[in-house]
């Protein structure tokens, strides 16, 4: 099974890449603590088409993205999801990143870790030189985790997340190209 560790952290977490078997990882991440910043919790339905979206982006090796479980190094134990994907932001194709850690290991440094990771992977797939975070203005977790991982604030916007649910975002920006 492939996984990665930060290269300059201690190895708190491995990202492994996700399978048809981290369903139950994704319906845990359906928590309304957790989907209260993405507009409230998933259907059924919505999770199973996310699911399978998240398998098929792992699967592919052209370097448009990568979906993860985040597992504790020590343990395997999952405890959240991480990934970056292509996106169209402003006429500019860039990678956009996003996250989720389990109510019961948040402020462990666990989401830094595995975003410390997954800069290494948009770095290692070398098709944008930019990886975006949008997180609610609201969500200082989020928003602390894009400043500890070095990415640069352009500022608040209005994003539409899921489609059909308006909100405001901070841009975050890492350049992929300044190791």
């Amino acid at each position: 099974m492939e996984t990665s560790t930060p290269r300059s952290a201690p190895a708190l977490v491995e990202i492994v890449p996700w399978s048809a078997d981290d369903l139950g990882l994704l319906r845990l991440a359906n928590a309304p603590d957790l989907m209260d910043h993405l507009g409230g919790q998933e259907t059924e339905e919505q999770l199973m088409v996310r699911h399978e979206r998240y398998v098929a982006l792992s699967a592919d090796r052209t370097g448009r993205g990568r979906m993860f479980r985040i597992s504790l190094a020590a343990t395997g134990e999952p405890v959240g999801t991480i990934g970056y994907w292509e996106q169209t932001r402003q006429d500019e194709q860039i990678y956009e990143t996003g996250w989720a850690v389990l109510a019961g290991f948040q402020g462990l440094g666990i989401a830094s870790s595995a975003t410390a990771a997954v800069v290494e992977h948009a770095r290692e797939a070398g098709r944008h030189r930019y990886l975006h975070a949008y997180p609610s203005v609201g969500n200082g977790a989020s928003n602390a985790v894009c400043r500890k991982s070095g990415f640069v604030l352009l500022g608040d916007c209005d994003f539409e997340y899921p489609p059909g649910h308006p909100m405001r975002v901070n841009d975050w920006r890492l350049d992929l190209a300044t190791p």
